[in-house]
């Protein structure tokens, strides 16, 4: 009896002492990773390319109500290099980000067409004869356009797939500057009896418009170091319908108006780095 009562009494302290040792032993705090945050401001630059498309249809309206005039379309591609700013704004709720983003953007984009306006004019006879056949007349209108610069405001929603990466898509307004130049000539004619030669002519006309419409597009972006991130992306621009009417023509048998009327669109490819200035860091335990 006398050792079972000591036994319980030694194993009585051990159990008391217990968590006293324990305390004596440093306890490892649990480890936690950085998760990146894409809410907050940003603001940064980009640069790309760009491959457009005119596609206006040229008419001539002559003032002489025999002669009849049918004209080619002045289609052209508009391609060059751009350059701009974007600043904008994030907001994330669990993997998905929700943001609205605005740029400004210089371009190179220039393009130039030529249309052929043929006028057919039936011949008449004084005395009674046999109508010789119409006279046929071609005339070539250059036509250029250029793209000097365009805007966007589009809203941006998409996921984070990965820490550190947002896919998304993005749509919104786009407008920008559209100038159009053209330039119309003749020929003079020649005479084989003597008379009065016709005189060539040609008239130029310019015309500089800004234009609203819509812009579709998708991108991806990557935070680097620090609040740096990178991106690539991809646009679609329309800027919607575009008509010039030229400036009156009096250049025999042209007597009369020029009309053209198109669409411009444009496809842009451009990669950009941008800066967030805010935004929180959760834990992950």
């Amino acid at each position: 009896m006398r050792r079972f009562l000591t036994g319980s009494i030694l194993l009585l302290l051990g159990l008391l002492a217990s968590p006293a040792m324990a305390a004596d032993f440093p306890v490892k705090a649990p480890a936690y990773e950085a998760i990146y945050n894409w809410t907050g401001f940003y603001a940064g630059v980009n640069g790309g390319g760009s491959s457009g498309r005119s596609s206006p249809d040229v008419a001539f309206d002559s003032s002489s109500r025999l002669s009849t005039a049918t004209a080619s379309p002045a289609s052209q591609d508009i391609n060059g290099v751009l350059g701009g700013f974007q600043a904008g704004y994030n907001v994330q709720t669990g993997r998905f980000i929700f943001g609205l983003e605005t740029d400004i953007q210089a371009t190179s984009q220039k393009g130039d067409g030529q249309s052929t306006i043929t006028l057919t004019t039936p011949q008449v006879c004084i005395a009674p004869c046999v109508p010789p056949p119409p006279l046929v007349t071609n005339a070539p209108l250059d036509y250029s356009q250029k793209l000097p610069w365009f805007g966007t405001l589009r809203g941006r929603i998409g996921v984070t797939p990965e820490d550190r990466w947002f896919v998304y898509a993005t749509g919104g307004l786009a407008y920008g500057e559209v100038s159009t130049s053209g330039t119309f000539a003749t020929a003079s004619g020649a005479c084989i009896a003597p008379c009065t030669p016709v005189p060539g002519g040609s008239a130029i006309s310019n015309f500089s418009q800004t234009r609203v419409g819509w812009v579709l597009g998708a991108g991806v972006e990557a935070a680097l170091a620090g609040g740096w991130t990178g991106k690539v992306e991809y646009l679609h621009i329309d800027l919607g319908d575009i008509n010039n009417t030229f400036a009156p023509i009096l250049a025999p048998p042209f007597v009369g108006t020029v009309r053209a009327s198109g669409r411009l669109t444009d496809e842009i490819v451009r990669v950009g780095l941008n800066y967030r200035f805010s935004g929180p860091v959760v834990a992950k335990y």
